[in-house]
């Protein structure tokens, strides 16, 4: 979905307004799509506080609140920055047509209240600017104690309040979200990096009369924007129709790295993994691999291409290489026609034989920020946005390039950020998972820029879904966790239900 302005913003709602969609019509509509999206997020019915401003973003969270209420059985509270006579019309009409709603006049008890905590932050919307006065500030600190110490969670209403929605800059004092449900289309500075630690995972609230114009420079990576992934497999389908992956990873000192890159593959749909590991390790890794995978010691890289592989994924937890098997891997990446997702070790192995210039425009690069400070010194310290085209400019590849908003991009094509994910995901092993689902995609003939926007929305919406049971943690989450929920993300994406 193209990212838009808050000028673009004004001019759909213009448009939208031509034809025929009144204010109070749109934001009914607004408000209601906005309470179906927050029950999907949070699908454990639970306390929500609405922290209200006065104008119509406070409008969208009334009727919000009251479809949680109805339809998924919240219990629902407010807490208001002015009185209801400072309201916007109609906000205070969308208040006082509804049942009556408990206005809290202090900040809440929270150590009773029925889990989990949501507060949604309804204080300001995208016409706002610069850092929150009073009584605003005083609430969104009230909020930050609320996560700090209570263990609520932030949703914020199309803007955590005190960002800016076109440069992602955080005002002092602004609220920090844990997701921000962004109203209509996605808001280009919440997308940027700048922005990432105040607006955490990203979703969009679809509103048919403002959907923005395909083809933008600056996409979010959602089910509304990309058909990849969404029809049924022919009833005919079989495995060789599914596509086969070949994976070159693992080693002695590095085990569960291939295990979960081959996992991945499996997860992800292929229909043949072969899973090709240093001699001295084969047995130990073949011992931890599920039994659908194939796996074969390696003597050289060049055994990839037996067997005719639709797509390769090369490098996770392969450790330094050298001699024969290093000339080896130079060999198979010249030769090699394949999409070839290149990982991890294989990243380090190109930068310390100095070898960049072998980057060909089959090969998918998965850095995180580290690998891609060693890949590209000079545009490290850029931000994201602008590091990730300038790096495609540079090299024939699709980078996908990991963190907070993961990015995937190729020379020519827009700059796609990912919506899902969570910092729970910052632990060994999340990074081998989804080079192996994007193998699979690849494997199975999806374009290089949809298969790793595709695998990364994935992977973080099973992260988001390991993290909804009740059992989960940010500090417990593994990789294995976001395996086991791959199932589901891929149904949430057909169904566009995230």
């Amino acid at each position: 979905m193209s990212a838009v302005t808050v000028a673009e913003m004004r001019a759909l709602e213009a448009r939208a307004a031509e034809h025929g969609w009144s204010e109070d019509r749109l934001l009914t509509h607004a408000g209601q799509r906005l309470g179906y999206a927050l029950a999907a997020f949070f699908p454990t019915p639970g306390t929500l506080i609405a922290y209200l401003g006065k104008g119509h973003n406070a409008a969208d969270a009334i009727v919000a609140m009251r479809v949680l209420e109805q339809v998924y059985g919240w219990r629902i509270a407010a807490r208001a920055a002015w009185p209801l006579a400072d309201w916007a019309a109609l906000t205070r009409a969308k208040w006082l047509e509804s049942l009556p709603v408990s206005l809290l006049e202090d900040l809440p008890d929270w150590r009773g209240l029925r889990r989990p905590l949501v507060l949604l932050d309804g204080l300001l919307g995208i016409g706002s600017s610069g850092a929150l006065r009073e009584p605003l500030a005083g609430l969104a600190g009230e909020m930050a104690l609320l996560r700090g110490l209570g263990g609520a969670r932030v949703a914020a209403v199309d803007l955590p309040s005190g960002v800016d929605p076109d440069t992602g800059e955080i005002s002092t004092g602004a609220v920090t979200a844990d997701v921000t449900f962004m109203i209509g289309a996605a808001k280009r500075g919440l997308l940027t990096a700048t922005a990432a630690a105040a607006t955490g995972a990203l979703a969009v609230v679809p509103l048919e009369p403002l959907n923005p114009q395909p083809g933008g420079d600056f996409e979010l990576i959602c089910p509304l924007a990309m058909s990849v992934g969404k029809a049924p497999r022919p009833f005919d389908f079989h495995k060789g129709m599914a596509g086969r992956v070949h994976l070159l990873a693992g080693s002695a000192a590095y085990p569960g790295a291939a295990v979960l890159a081959a996992s991945g593959a499996l997860r992800g749909g292929a229909g043949l993994i072969v899973l090709h590991v240093p001699a001295a390790a084969a047995a130990v890794i073949a011992a931890k691999c599920p039994c659908e995978i194939i796996v074969r010691a390696c003597e050289h890289p060049l055994e990839l291409l037996e067997n005719g592989p639709d797509a390769l994924v090369i490098g996770p937890g392969l450790g330094a290489l050298s001699g024969v098997f290093a000339d080896g891997l130079l060999a198979l990446l010249d030769r090699a026609t394949q999409p070839c997702v290149l990982d991890a070790d294989a990243l380090n192995f190109l930068v310390q034989q100095e070898r960049l210039d072998w980057l060909k425009p089959n090969h998918v690069l998965t850095p995180h920020p580290g690998e891609f400070r060693r890949l590209a010194p000079d545009l490290a310290e850029l931000p994201r946005e602008v590091a990730a085209r300038r790096f495609v400019a540079r090299h024939p590849v699709t980078l996908l390039l990991k963190g907070c908003r993961t990015l995937v991009t190729r020379h020519g094509e827009a700059l796609w950020c990912n919506a899902t994910g969570s910092p729970a995901m910052a632990t060994g092993g999340q990074g081998d998972l989804l080079a192996g689902v994007l193998g699979a995609l690849l494997a199975a003939a999806t374009p290089a820029v949809s298969a790793a926007a595709f695998a990364a929305w994935l992977c973080g919406r099973a992260a988001e879904l390991a993290l909804a049971e009740r059992g989960a943690s940010e500090q417990s989450l593994t990789p294995s966790d976001t395996l086991a929920r791959l199932g589901s993300a891929f149904n949430d994406w057909r169904e566009g239900s995230r």
